[in-house]
């Protein structure tokens, strides 16, 4: 897999990791189809089922190791699957517990403790992974991919200015402006990777996608609508499957209204939590009768992940609870402890819309705060930051 299309992949698993953890769902109909296995036919599943086998016979190959949980860790993103999360980890076995195992595997297994919220394990991981190697790429952008979403915005910054000379420009711009466009330079930071990207002659799909799907993000926050829905669709051009992508642009379609589009979309596409949440939000917003039943698959889902203790899902699941259940009181309980672990924007929103909703002092008092440090610039949360009389 080429290196930047790993770069690629880390920062967007470490933004959809809530979505790639699914709760086994229990069908009501013994006759009721729940999945649809890939094909053994499918080119995916032919390499990873020759890559298993190869390994199998080599168990220790280190190399070939890294290989397969690499694409495992692909095949999560496209299909927001966890369990191909559970395959790669498998795949690294023999070295995921050494405290020093051998450089690929420490930025590989940063990269799934990130998916699963560790964040602190991750950027040890990385720190190693840097020392030992001061010109890793990967290793610099996940690192910075992490420090960004927990909030230290300073140290994130840090890590992308390591990446010049050993990235491209726009690589690089794209981690810088990531940041900036969250930390009070919206407009600027947008324009600057809007600039990059369109000066640039080749772009592989990889890193195509991945610039432009933030770029839709940043328009979206800016209430650029035709920014927004131009690099949508330009992402989309590229990969029509991919999970994280699915679930912005279905975001995108919920704040306009669009609710249809969104069914239309999701309809085949709800094994993933994150898509399966937005699916049902967008039933319920035109009144579809199969509103409730899709809820209660969801909500099936959540109590299963709370039964084995997986927190992973906390943001979505509050947006479950104060959307589909009219629960805001336990909204703002789960938006808050999601709060304490990662701060993208997508977790401000729920955290302010819960707060607006339920009159929490706390939650309020974390808004406010954030507000203040970070100087987030989101139309967005607009909304809920008038219900709560506070000026962004």
């Amino acid at each position: 897999m080429p290196l930047f299309y790993r770069v690629c992949l880390s920062a967007a698993l470490a933004c959809c990791g809530a979505g790639l953890h699914a709760a086994p769902y229990i069908p009501k109909d013994g006759k009721q189809v729940v999945e649809h296995l890939p094909s053994r036919a499918d080119p995916v599943q032919r390499e990873l089922r020759r890559l298993r086998t190869e390994l199998h016979t080599t168990p220790n190959n280190v190399a070939l190791a890294t290989t397969l949980a690499q694409r495992y860790i692909e095949q999560a993103r496209v299909d927001g699957d966890p369990r191909y999360l559970g395959y790669a980890q498998s795949a690294l076995a023999p070295w995921w517990k050494l405290a020093a195992p051998p450089e690929p595997v420490l930025v590989l297994r940063a990269t799934l403790r990130q998916s699963t919220h560790q964040f602190e394990a991750a950027l040890l991981d990385l720190d190693q992974a840097v020392k030992r190697d001061s010109s890793n790429v990967q290793a610099w952008i996940t690192r910075a991919t992490v420090q960004m979403i927990s909030g230290d915005f300073a140290a994130a910054k840090a890590s992308c200015m390591r990446l010049y000379s050993r990235a491209p420009q726009l690589v690089i711009q794209t981690c810088l402006s990531n940041i900036a466009n969250v930390s009070g330079d919206g407009p600027a930071s947008y324009q600057q990777l809007a600039t990059t990207l369109a000066a640039q002659r080749e772009v592989t799909p990889a890193i195509r996608i991945w610039v432009t799907t933030l770029l839709a993000e940043m328009a979206a926050r800016a209430g650029d609508s035709a920014g927004a829905e131009k690099y949508f669709r330009e992402a989309l051009a590229v990969d029509h499957a991919d999970s994280y992508l699915l679930a912005a642009w279905s975001d995108y379609l919920l704040d306009h209204g669009r609710a249809p589009e969104v069914a239309r979309l999701l309809q085949d596409k709800t094994r993933a939590d994150a898509l399966l949440l937005r699916y049902a939000l967008a039933l319920k917003a035109m009144n579809a009768p199969a509103a409730a039943e899709q809820a209660d698959a969801l909500r099936a889902r959540f109590e299963a992940a709370t039964l084995r203790g997986d927190t992973v899902h906390q943001r979505e699941q509050a947006r479950f609870e104060l959307a589909l259940r009219n629960n805001p009181s336990l909204a703002v309980k789960l938006a808050k402890l999601n709060w304490a672990v990662q701060k993208e924007p997508a977790d401000f929103r729920i955290l302010a819309e819960t707060a607006a909703a339920s009159g929490d002092l706390a939650a309020l008092t974390l808004v406010v705060d954030w507000l203040r440090t970070s100087r987030l610039q989101d139309q967005t949360v607009a909304p809920a930051l008038r219900r709560l009389k506070v000026i962004a």
